[in-house]
């Protein structure tokens, strides 16, 4: 018998069960994927307590996007793939769970060099850094400034901005400032006065803006900054982007993705398991749970916490 995480009320943590659910058998088009190991994002967490708007709950709700495993079977008209492959997935439906099906178009496969747990740690992170990178046309000559540089999304965005030739000054703690100088940004502290501190470090001007952080300073000091607003984009306050003439991507906004940018997120994973494979991308992992524990991961994840959490079924 398989077993996933569920919930039947919106709350804290503890509305977070395991419970037996049928074997998985995959459809046409679709991979059955045993899994090893399943991403934790913000976004669960969000849903799960109802701060981030959904459907009313009518049957036992799972969640989960991004994780990593097995392959066990494949369904009718699915090549490239076979029991036994070592993958990683994105966009599931489900993935704190020990199986899983999903279409094969979102399965990819897991270079030997990558691990199950960093292969889970890709998806939204990832995916959100690329697209957003992507569609402010981030490359040679410009200066980025991002809000957050220390957690999932910043650290990807950090990577990829700076392969692509972009210069980064990324928000920090103190405490967190080798980590975000290691993957080759400077690190600036928060709090008042952060857009003279940016000056100071960036006196050819900034280009463009990434807020992952949703506070009013972060949003405040980019607008100081960037000078033209279609290259300011906020992660986190979605709804409110429009008020300040701003760009959202996901974070609660009004408005779906495009199919370019949803192309571009799908496109992140291979890039970065091919880059994780060649030494060339990082991937800052944190503590790991079992399935049934995934009440106390959503509360290290609400608490704040060094690196991608994961379960691991």
């Amino acid at each position: 018998m398989a077993h996933a995480i569920v919930y039947t009320e919106f709350g804290g943590p503890d509305v977070l069960h395991l419970i037996d659910i049928p074997d998985v058998s995959p459809g046409a088009g679709e991979v059955a994927i045993r899994v090893e190991a399943a991403g934790v994002n913000p976004i669960d967490a969000k849903l799960r307590s109802g701060r981030r708007a959904s459907d009313p709950i009518t049957t036992p709700r799972r969640l989960g996007a991004d994780g990593a495993g097995i392959v066990t079977a494949v369904g009718d008209g699915v090549d490239g793939f076979r029991p036994g492959d070592a993958v990683a997935f994105s966009g599931a439906s489900g993935a704190y769970a020990t199986d899983i099906t999903i279409a094969a178009d979102r399965v990819h496969p897991l270079p030997p060099a990558v691990g199950f747990a960093e292969g889970a740690a890709l998806g939204i992170p990832i995916g959100t850094a690329y697209q957003t990178l992507r569609s402010l046309d981030v490359g040679p000559g410009d200066t980025l400034f991002l809000h957050a540089g220390s957690g999932s999304v910043g650290q990807a965005a950090i990577q990829f901005a700076v392969l692509w030739g972009a210069t980064v000054i990324a928000t920090t703690s103190d405490r967190r400032a080798d980590r975000v100088r290691e993957l080759g940004a400077i690190p600036v502290a928060y709090g008042d006065g952060l857009a003279e501190r940016v000056r100071a470090l960036a006196p050819q001007g900034v280009s463009v803006a990434i807020d992952a952080a949703g506070t009013d300073g972060a949003i405040q000091s980019s607008l100081e900054l960037v000078a033209d607003k279609s290259r300011i984009a906020t992660l986190v306050r979605g709804k409110d982007a429009a008020g300040f003439g701003i760009r959202a991507f996901s974070g609660g906004g009004p408005k779906p993705l495009t199919a370019r940018e949803l192309a571009w997120r799908a496109e992140s994973i291979p890039v970065a398991l091919a880059l994780l494979a060649a030494g060339r991308f990082s991937v800052e992992l944190g503590p790991s749970y079992a399935l049934a524990d995934a009440p106390e991961a959503h509360r290290v994840v609400e608490s704040g916490v060094d690196g991608k959490v994961v379960l691991t079924p």
